[in-house]
């Protein structure tokens, strides 16, 4: 199937081609990545219309449940809600668990839902490098809401907040010193926080975290004419709170379109989207530099038993790497001589 007609039946609203389309920006392989580029391409003008959320959280802040709960209830209030949740991959084997669809099921099994758990692969904090790819698939598809969900694991934090309009934070009471918990970084990227699980007989430790957090947050920034992130609870399981959430997030990007923000962090993302992509298509052609992978092994060892310095053996691989260039990207390469 060619990207035009692929990029038709997802216009359409085909969740299979949608699937199919969203493994082809995934996807590593040259055929691939030439039929991705060229269904992007056709979809972006139908992209960009969406409310784009990130949401992170320490662990075991019920993150996947939360979203089931929130996407279910948008639904019922007629948006259409696309689930893009980045799971963790083995440093030694490359496979994730991917378990996200299983803790979202009321959504993953909805008509106007669409979940897709992908593998990190080993990008920037645990962020798929296609996440980006995958939000335009979405858009165009028709999903007028875009969550995307991070594994929490430090720099993937800044990654989505790079790709989003908003920045949810959940968080928990009971998880030890709240304050010392989250790190100070994570604080100044979140537009909106809530304390999650605020239910039974914990809700009241939920309102205790809710107001050291407030404080905490006035503490950030010493500017008193800064818009501070509002800092809400809420419940997954009675589903108290997530409405003044979701308010809270169109808020915020309510005062984004107001001011002229929207426009320029959006203008802003799509410049750190094009080196992001540089650096990605970088990598990928080091790896299957063929000069690289005939010196990676006795380099390493050399660099392993103290005999060479990394400084040397990374000099030896890039140069091996731009001697292989012409092999790489002959078009490339030629256009600009």
């Amino acid at each position: 199937m060619g990207a035009a007609e692929l990029a038709d039946r997802v216009i359409a609203g085909s969740r299979p081609h949608i699937a199919r389309a969203i493994t082809m920006v995934e996807s590593s392989r040259p055929d691939h990545r030439k039929l991705a580029r060229d269904l992007l391409r056709l979809l972006r003008p139908r992209s960009g219309g969406s409310v784009r959320v990130g949401i992170s959280g320490v662990p075991g802040a019920g993150k996947s449940t939360f979203i089931d709960a929130l996407g279910t209830r948008l639904i019922g209030s007629g948006h259409k809600v696309a689930v893009l949740a980045v799971d963790p991959s083995s440093s030694k084997t490359g496979g994730s668990i991917l378990g996200d669809r299983t803790r979202m099921g009321e959504l993953a099994a909805n008509e106007n839902a669409f979940v897709r758990p992908s593998p990190s692969g080993g990008h920037l904090g645990g962020v798929a490098r296609a996440t980006r790819e995958s939000m335009i698939v979405v858009e165009a598809a028709g999903f007028d809401v875009v969550l995307v969900e991070t594994v929490g694991v430090g720099q993937s934090e800044v990654a989505v907040a790079g790709m989003v309009d908003t920045f949810l934070l959940i968080t928990l009471a009971r998880a030890g010193d709240q304050l010392q918990g989250i790190k100070r970084g994570i604080l100044e990227l979140a537009d909106v926080i809530t304390v999650n699980k605020a239910d039974g007989d914990h809700e009241g430790e939920a309102r205790v975290a809710a107001r050291e957090l407030t404080i905490a947050m006035k503490l950030i920034t010493s500017d008193p004419n800064a818009v501070r992130p509002k800092v809400l609870t809420s419940s997954s399981y009675t589903g108290k709170g997530l409405g003044e959430v979701w308010q809270a997030i169109l808020d915020h990007r309510a005062r984004l379109e107001s001011s002229g923000g929207l426009d320029s962090r959006r203008a802003d993302q799509q410049r750190q989207w094009l080196w992001a992509l540089v650096q990605g298509e970088l990598e990928d052609a080091l790896r299957r530099s063929p000069r690289v992978r005939a010196l990676r092994d006795a380099l390493e060892e050399e660099v392993e038993s103290g005999e060479m310095s990394a400084l040397e053996a990374s000099d030896q691989i890039l140069a091996a790497f731009a001697a292989d260039v012409d092999v790489l990207w002959p078009t490339a390469s030629h256009r600009s001589r």
